[in-house]
Parts: structure tokens; sequence; C-alpha cells
């Protein structure tokens, strides 16, 4: 990221929208990228002062990123320019608010992808089956120690090295059994949780073991802002999380080391290596899960869209599922009810002898 003589401004904006905001680190990191490329790009022009960038600067900017950068990402950075300078003004940085005007460029309203009923179904199948087939007894013993008991006599010449190099394979084999069946487990833990509750996959990545309420089958999230909401979640799903919690969560926690394993000693979900998950492994597995199930490819999100579009076809009232999702605006939800009428039609179509 380039540095500009305004990074001082742009560390106080940041940090005042930190304070007072309580926007996400995600949202504070993208806002400065936006800002320090804005004003690096008037920098270049010969900018010194915020004072002399106008409103046709600005406009000028934003035909410059439109180019390379979809509406959305340009509607990002002109929030985060127009409140930089509704900021610097409101602050004394600038005697005029060149941004009050510059306008948010309209985003098309598009219908979010999701799964039908019967495809969530079979991607969850697919998932449990594979905890299934890939099902490891581990019972954490080692093998009993050569030259023990009665048969001490006939193995006390066996040479150390022997029993080693004979042994070391079969330790390697059932670590790696091991493994793979506590990914499955985790995995289909993963899918039904997000599934069953509609949860950004941030949230997911984020969730410590004290935030799964086994007792009410409720979940603690923390959410956008750092606002916390409780979300049910079903049968399947708890079974899916006890059985990663039992069976599959010690074995990958064995593989941290000590600096990972105290970081990550109350995460829910742990990566391979032990540690917390991150969101990108989240993401292929999900992706993973889709292409093995044979169903449309999905991400995360989708599965947040299937989740809330199944509960407004099933009968949910529209305020349930934005206390669900942790929306602010009913209007972000009233964008499922528009899915359900969609695939109304095209059922309507499909099965009305008169559609």
């Amino acid at each position: 990221m380039s540095s500009t003589q305004f990074d001082g401004d742009i560390d106080s904006f940041v940090s005042y929208l930190k304070s007072n905001r309580g926007l996400s680190a995600n949202t504070l990191k993208a806002y400065r990228a936006d800002l320090t490329a804005c004003l690096h790009l008037f920098e270049l022009r010969g900018v010194t002062d915020l004072n002399e960038i106008t409103l046709d600067d600005l406009r000028s900017w934003m035909a410059v990123e439109s180019r390379d950068h979809a509406r959305s990402s340009m509607a990002r950075k002109t929030v985060a320019v127009r409140g930089f300078f509704a900021w610097a003004y409101e602050h004394g940085l600038t005697t005029t608010d060149p941004a009050a005007t510059l306008m948010t460029p309209s985003i098309p309203s598009t219908l979010p992808a999701v799964l039908t009923e019967s495809q969530a179904e079979q991607l969850l199948d697919v998932a449990e089956h594979a905890v299934a087939t890939n099902q490891y007894k581990d019972d954490g013993g080692a093998a009993a120690a050569p030259g023990s008991g009665k048969a001490a006599g006939k193995t006390a010449d066996k040479s150390a090295d022997t029993v080693n190099r004979s042994e070391a394979p079969a330790r390697a084999d059932k670590r790696d059994n091991a493994r793979v069946t506590a990914e499955s487990q985790r995995n289909a833990a993963i899918l039904e949780l997000l599934y069953a509750t509609g949860i950004r996959v941030a949230e997911l990545v984020s969730m410590d073991i004290v935030d799964v309420d086994f007792s009410n089958r409720t979940i603690k999230v923390t959410g956008k802002g750092n606002k916390q909401r409780v979300v049910p979640f079903g049968l399947p799903a708890q079974r899916a999380l006890e059985t990663w919690l039992e069976q599959g969560r010690p074995v990958l926690a064995r593989t941290a080391t000590d600096a990972v394993k105290s970081r990550a000693a109350n995460a829910l979900f742990l990566g391979a290596r032990g540690g917390r998950i991150d969101q990108r492994i989240a993401r292929d597995i999900v992706h993973r899960a889709a292409r093995e199930a044979g169903v449309p490819d999905i991400s995360p999100h989708a599965l947040r869209h299937s989740a809330a579009t199944h509960m407004l076809d099933g009968g949910a009232d529209l305020r349930e599922v934005q206390e669900m999702l942790g929306h602010f605006s009913l209007k972000t939800t009233q964008r499922y009810t528009h899915v359900s009428i969609e695939q109304l039609k095209n059922r309507y179509g499909q099965a009305f002898p008169r559609a």
C-alpha cells in the first residue's frame, strides 16, 4: 500500500471510526486502503493540502477508479471518501466538505444464489457420509512395548533400531488416518452450522467453544460492529458439533505447537495445524463439498442465503429471519422474499397446467 503525506489524517479518521462507529477490522482496513489510494492519486497530481480538493477532483477520481472496479467496490470507496471529508470538515481540517454531494454509484439489485432444499439436504448428506467413510478409531494408546511380559525373553535380542523402523510407518499411518477423520468431522460440523444458523463465515471462524450452548441448542454470534445475537440450531448440527468437539478437535489440537495451541485454546474450529481456522479454509470446505455433492458451486454466503430463503419458505416471519441473520435493516432481509417469490413462480410454471 502506498503511503501519502495525508497518512496521519487517515489514521485519525480510522481511529475515530473504530471508537465511534464500531466497524469491523475488515471494514476499517478496506476504508484505509480506499482513502490511501484516493489521496495518493491527488498527491501525484500535485495536491499538498486537503483544501485544494474539489468535487470535480473527486468525480475525476471516481472515473479513474471505476475503470478497474465493480460498482459494489466503488460504492464502498465513495462511502469511505465521503465519510472522511465530512469528518475532516467537522474537525476543522478543511474549510468545506467537497464530498457532501458526491453520489454513490447505484448497485443493480440481483437475487442471491441459493440451493433448493433438496440440494441443501444432498450437500449435508454427502458431508455426513464422508465422516462415516473416513471414520477411524483413535484409541490414543501406544503400541505395546516390545520385550514386555512373557515374551520378554524372545524379543530381548531384537535391536531397538529394527523395532523403530518397523513401527514408524504404522504410527504415521495411524496419525494420518486420525487426521483425515478429524477433518471430515470438522467439515461436516461447519456445513451443518452454516446452514442451520445462516451465520457469516467471519462469524463462524471467530467463534469460541463457550459460544455454543448445547442445553438450549443456541450459539452466541458476534457480528458486524461487534453486535451480539443468539441464534438457534437444530439436532443434526448438534450431533455434528458434538462429534467434532469430542472426537475430531482433540486430534487436530495435538498437531499444534505450544504457541499456536495457546492462541487457539478456545477456538471452536481448528485448521490442520491446530490453529484457529481461517476464512479461506472455511470457504474451500464449502466449495469442495458442493463439488462432491454434485450441487451448484456455492460459497458460505450462499448457504446463508439458502438458510434464510428456506426459513421464509417454511413460514418464518421476516423479522425473525432478520434477527437470525443479524441484519441492521429489514430492507436487506426482504431480498429473500424476492428469492422465494421467484422460486414460487418457477414451481408454478412447471406444475400448473394453465401457467
